[in-house]
């Protein structure tokens, strides 16, 4: 047994957790860094393993990916389609079914934390001014964004890097998810619905926040690539990382828009702690006692390769250290038809059950905190908790539908 891997692995994992390691300002992207470069100066890895452990093409089409999200957040449209949404005079019901549907469906097709972190502010702005409370729509907003992304291979970081290794087919992973997202976005409706019941109205005066203006060329721009880009990840044989940076290299060849401004809004820290983990992980994987682990489970009846029991760890591991660490640690295991479906419904869908489940969550509930509107754990596990698991049950039973009827 390598002590000082499974040492480091152990603090690194720790931090996921706690979000941070006590005494020191790091965060999880810090936490996992700091692995990094630990096992590289003890010499458990050198540079080149390191460089080795890397997945370029997981890391090429979120970056990618980032920078088509990016453009569209600078052109002002997430501001003017959450304005025009809130602003709709329709009874607060079905303003509530039009917003989940919205943020799930650009969820899918963008990554779910630049929607609520563009959508959130905006959306408490618009509920002031109809004199509506914020907090529903907010927790919708979040919800929807989790459930709506599960749908697509690229509607969030775990989904990606899940379809990258796996080498998934983008069409034949929305015949998987796409059934039971959509059945999960009318879940996320109803539950936030069944809670508000008649108490809609709420005085709330907010200062409003500053917001892109809307640029029509730059956003009809930014939608053109992202449309374009869907149906080539459906139907062009080209790798799904090429065409993501084919798409960023075609944005930032702008007459108008600076590329130092789309740039500054790349998640730089979600990039680095993916490297991190790439190489701890490689590191345990490569000392045996990943393996070890595993077979410790599997001998003690828990056996992951089977789908059942990949979903049942999958969803805890999910809450406990987040989802894109549990996804690179299950990763390995991931070799039954359908596991890269359930990893990825799974993890993703797991993460509504509680504020630190999702980044998305951490985005809704800081922006409105900024804006005076508060809202608490409970009020995040009255919601969080039912959908959950209404939509992990939906996906559990699509996917077991799935297996036994594949045709």
């Amino acid at each position: 047994m390598d002590s000082t891997v499974l040492a480091i692995f152990l603090v690194v994992y720790g931090g996921m957790i706690l979000g941070k390691v006590p005494g020191l300002a790091l965060d999880r992207t810090g936490v996992a860094l700091l692995g990094a470069i630990a096992l590289l100066a003890t010499g458990k890895l050198t540079p080149g393993q390191a460089w080795g452990a890397l997945d370029g093409s997981t890391l090429a089409l979120l970056f990618g990916l980032m920078v088509v999200s990016a453009q569209l957040r600078l052109g002002g449209f997430y501001s003017e389609l959450t304005g025009r949404l809130a602003a709709t005079d329709i009874p607060p019901s079905r303003l509530l079914a039009l917003l989940v549907l919205t943020a799930g469906l650009l969820s899918a097709l963008l990554a779910n934390d630049i929607v609520c972190l563009a959508m959130a502010p905006i959306l408490v702005v618009g509920c002031s001014r109809r004199g509506l409370d914020p907090r529903p729509f907010l927790l919708a907003l979040a919800c929807a964004a989790n459930v709506g992304s599960a749908a697509t291979l690229i509607g969030n970081p775990q989904n990606m890097l899940i379809g990258q290794t796996l080498r998934l087919s983008f069409g034949g992973y929305l015949l998987d998810a796409v059934p039971p997202a959509l059945c999960g976005l009318v879940a996320v409706w109803w539950v936030v619905r069944r809670q508000v019941g008649s108490d809609w109205l709420r005085g709330t005066v907010v200062v409003e926040p500053q917001a892109p203006p809307f640029d029509r060329w730059q956003s009809g721009k930014g939608v053109l690539v992202v449309v374009l880009l869907t149906a080539a990840f459906l139907f062009a044989p080209w790798p799904r990382e090429v065409l993501a940076l084919a798409a960023a290299g075609i944005l930032l060849c702008s007459r108008r828009m600076r590329s130092g401004n789309i740039l500054a809004l790349v998640d730089w820290h979600l990039l680095i702690l993916f490297i991190g983990l790439f190489v701890v992980n490689h590191a345990l994987a490569s000392s045996g006692l990943l393996g070890g682990g595993f077979a410790l489970l599997q001998r003690a009846g828990v056996d992951l390769a089977r789908p059942a029991w990949l979903f049942a760890l999958t969803v805890p591991l999910s809450n406990l250290v987040s989802n894109v660490p549990a996804v690179m640690l299950l990763l390995p295991l991931a070799d039954h038809p359908l596991s890269g479906a359930v990893l990825a419904l799974a993890s993703t869908l797991a993460g509504n059950l509680l504020v630190v489940g999702s980044i998305a969550n951490i985005i809704v509930i800081d922006q409105a905190a900024r804006l005076g509107v508060a809202i608490s754990w409970r009020e995040h596990l009255r919601v969080g908790v039912p959908v959950t698991l209404i939509t992990l049950g939906m996906a559990a039973l699509w996917l077991w539908i799935r297996w036994q009827f594949p045709g």
